[in-house]
């Protein structure tokens, strides 16, 4: 008797997160997206779930997607080996058109505590923890030509050193790879709800660049598991999770509010003038201005 009774509970609550999902994902798809062409071949997207209806919440999401043409801006790595400064100061002196917060960083002494390469240029090393890498040590964006790929740990201690790419960032955890899943443990890190910064890759080599507001009664922020399904339902079929809470920003030139897009939260007020000073970031940029960063 008590088995059944376990077995119908347990179905009971299998049946509920199926619907909760089903009942999310639809709320995420209908949704009526604010849309602007910043780039060509770039898109920004905004979004506000006001009503409690996504994850139970209310949410505000914001991203960049970069179609996959000759034409497209190129993506790189920005990033200082010890001095923090607010994504859109990275953003606008770069000349880049757009940028998100990058990779995990010391706040206290600067400089990333994951490795970070940019124009083929080490910048930081990875900074492991009682010998052992962190979930966020254990995946990297790279990119090469200005076009970004996602790639896992394969185990060895060199790792870093072995990838080629010209932009190398070493951050995570990946949300899922080539169109499996990632299995994410209950850490409250992943559990918990904040502010988060992810990208990710569609099949046909569009790349979002994606931000998710939290800390606020306009939005909760979410888990690493919700994120992973925001990124699913995006259409990506690679994603991985960067330095998100208060670093979490979007901006780009010549918008209004400096740029800053969604609302970052170090000033635990609800405006875009939050900004916390990161590390590293992600550039989006008009491709002579790669092409005259890398023959420096």
């Amino acid at each position: 008797m008590y088995k059944k009774s376990l077995l119908l509970l347990l179905l009971s609550v299998y049946t509920v997160s199926v619907f909760s999902q089903k009942a999310d994902s639809l709320v995420f798809v209908h949704a009526k997206w604010t849309k602007k062409k910043i780039a060509r071949k770039t898109t920004l997207m905004v979004h506000h779930f006001s009503s409690g209806d996504l994850f139970s919440s209310n949410q505000n999401i914001s991203y960049f997607e970069i179609k996959a043409s000759r034409s497209a801006p190129s993506l790189a790595v920005g990033a200082e080996p010890s001095v923090l400064k607010p994504t859109s100061t990275f953003g606008a002196s770069a000349d880049a058109i757009a940028a998100i917060n990058g990779t995990f960083f010391d706040i206290k002494n600067g400089g990333s505590v994951d490795f970070v390469k940019s124009r083929g240029i080490l910048i930081n090393e990875t900074r492991l923890s009682n010998g052992g890498r962190s979930s966020h040590q254990e995946a990297a964006i790279v990119i090469e030509d200005g076009k970004l790929s996602l790639k896992r740990w394969d185990g060895t201690p060199d790792w870093e050193h072995k990838l080629t790419q010209q932009d190398v960032m070493v951050t995570g955890p990946l949300l899922n790879l080539d169109n499996q899943a990632e299995i994410l443990d209950s850490s409250s890190f992943n559990v918990t709800r904040h502010p988060r910064t992810a990208i990710g890759v569609k099949p046909d080599g569009r790349v979002i660049l994606l931000t998710v507001d939290g800390r606020n009664t306009n939005a909760a922020g979410m888990s690493l598991f919700e994120l992973s399904r925001i990124m699913r339902w995006l259409g990506c079929t690679s994603s991985i999770n960067l330095d998100g809470g208060g670093s979490t920003t979007l901006w780009a030139a010549g918008l209004p509010d400096n740029g800053v897009i969604n609302y970052p939260t170090d000033n635990k007020l609800w405006d875009h003038s939050g900004e916390r000073k990161v590390a590293n970031v992600i550039l989006l940029q008009k491709k002579h201005n790669r092409q005259e960063a890398h023959n420096k």
